[in-house]
């Protein structure tokens, strides 16, 4: 009895504390209000109108008509653009990708060896990658590759007879690939501070063993940089499928010539915003999101067989 009396008589003052504690604990969460309304806002709600419009004929000047899965059914059996814009696309990210990687790994090597003004030559490298996909930067691409661009030029210099690059159907793509391998500067860097945790250690005692230069980079280097190359080729795929400002600027618009430049992201705004055909648009960014996100547990999947994580000691 005595103990009940005592905890009844202590309950009212633990209650105030309670109340306390929880208010403190939801003090947080408040401050998180205006993010969850802006991304109910900004993100989930038009994320999921968008999947309405998916399914529906929508010109934006009329109210969406409910249409099913014709649009999904257009995409694939009766629109001839579509599947070439698919084809052009994963042309890109299949050759862009690995060149640009490739490049990045090498200068990264020749960048790591220590030099005066190591520091000037890391900058300069680094530098297209601060500029990004901007529209200047396409336009600057674009005069240069013209028939009187400075790619001419220089190659008329030589004796060379150039071309207008931009405007031959055979290499106008080519050139755009050129231009995101130019800005290998984000990966570079990545690989670089990626080669400055290699333990030195590891490499002495590969060398103690007998292992040359190559085995030591293949069986040392290179599976320490494995998580390093897989976050650089899902970050670069992932960006080279959504690839839009250069084909856009050089094509101005068109995806042309020939439809040799006609990305898909390129393909979808013209049907957005050029054929006002937002439901159709709707769902070709679906579908977009739907490959990405594939193509991404592929990568995850397969990352299980290369990459090498020293704290669990196996690949």
């Amino acid at each position: 009895m005595a103990t009940t009396a005592l905890s009844r008589a202590s309950t009212p003052n633990a209650s105030p504390l309670s109340r306390q504690a929880r208010r403190a604990g939801a003090a947080p969460y408040l401050f998180l209000v205006p993010w969850f309304l802006g991304l109910a806002v900004f993100t989930v709600g038009p994320l999921l109108y968008s999947l309405y419009l998916s399914f529906t004929d929508d010109n934006l000047l009329q109210s969406p008509t409910w249409i099913g899965l014709a649009n999904y059914r257009r995409m694939f059996t009766d629109d001839p653009r579509y599947l070439h814009s698919v084809r052009i696309t994963l042309l890109y990210v299949l050759v862009s990708v690995p060149l640009k990687l490739v490049i990045a790994f090498v200068v990264a090597q020749a960048l790591n060896r220590p030099r005066r003004g190591i520091g000037l030559y890391r900058s300069l490298f680094y530098l297209p990658s601060l500029l990004g996909a901007s529209v200047a930067v396409a336009l600057v691409w674009r005069s240069m590759f013209s028939q009187t661009g400075s790619v001419d030029g220089a190659l008329h210099a030589v004796g060379v007879h150039g071309q207008d690059w931009i405007n031959n159907p055979r290499w106008a793509l080519g050139t755009i690939i050129v231009l995101a391998c130019w800005q290998f500067g984000a990966p570079m860097v990545i690989f670089l501070a990626g080669l400055k945790q290699v333990p030195a250690e590891l490499h002495d005692a590969a060398s103690a063993d007998g292992a040359g230069r190559w085995a030591r980079w293949w069986h040392v280097t290179l599976p320490m940089l494995s998580p390093l190359i897989f976050f650089n080729v899902l970050l670069e795929t992932v960006n080279a499928f959504q690839a839009f400002t250069p084909a856009f600027v050089v094509s101005q618009g068109t995806g042309g010539p020939a439809d040799s430049t006609l990305f898909y992201t390129l393909y979808l705004y013209q049907q957005g915003f050029s054929s006002f055909r937002f439901g159709y648009a709707s769902a070709m960014a679906w579908v977009l999101l739907a490959v990405v996100g594939i193509v991404t547990a592929i990568l995850f999947w397969a990352s299980r067989f290369v990459v090498f994580y020293a704290d669990e000691g196996e690949f």
